[in-house]
């Protein structure tokens, strides 16, 4: 009984480094490397406040933007709904402080939809079956690479992850516990798969 209780520990801490390696890895790869065009640009969002977003989400904002600007796609949606209270959402956030940053108006949507990674995305694969779209680069931080990666192809999008250089989380202890929550996020997707 023992032997058997220390094998299934054994496993579910292999299982648990082997998924936190694979979230490292996805975090340190660009896909906008290797992929040089896809048919638009998905903003996950993040906290705003009054309409102005946090530092975590402007550093995806001007990441996207930067998308935008070197021709990787010529449209941008911007992701998530608002909190109770909220007169904005964070899509809608996100959409004007890319307007204001010179994308124009017609390149850049809101879909202020989604209070979770996969709901915002499950708005974005309508939108985009409504729309002919296929291919998506998915901006977050990049600990989130694998598991939004993920979550794109179960709903039908051919996913590209190129997250932001200029991540708000600058601190090594900010950053692994990053990486530590979307271990754990990401195995939770994968059993539970939301």
């Amino acid at each position: 009984m023992l032997a058997t209780l220390f094998l299934v520990l054994v496993l579910a801490l292999m299982v648990i480094l082997a998924s936190g390696i694979a979230v490292w890895r996805a975090a340190h790869a660009d896909d906008a490397s290797r992929v040089d065009h896809a048919d638009i640009v998905l903003v996950l969002g993040a906290a705003q406040y009054g309409g102005r977003p946090s530092p975590v989400f402007r550093g995806r904002l001007e990441h996207a933007a930067l998308l935008y600007r070197r021709g990787f796609s010529e449209r941008i949606l911007v992701l998530g709904a608002g909190r109770p209270g909220d007169a904005v959402s964070e899509g809608e956030a996100g959409a004007r402080y890319l307007e204001d940053q010179g994308i124009p108006p017609e390149a850049v949507e809101s879909s202020p939809a989604g209070s979770t990674s996969f709901e915002s995305l499950e708005a974005a694969a309508a939108y985009m079956q409504e729309r002919g779209l296929r291919s998506a680069y998915l901006v977050s931080d990049p600990w989130h690479n694998l598991r939004i990666k993920r979550m794109a192809r179960d709903l039908g999008i051919v996913g590209h992850a190129s997250a932001t250089f200029r991540s708000a989380a600058t601190s090594h202890q900010t950053r692994l516990s990053g990486y530590a929550r979307e271990t754990f996020a990401y195995l939770f997707y994968r059993v539970f798969g939301r």
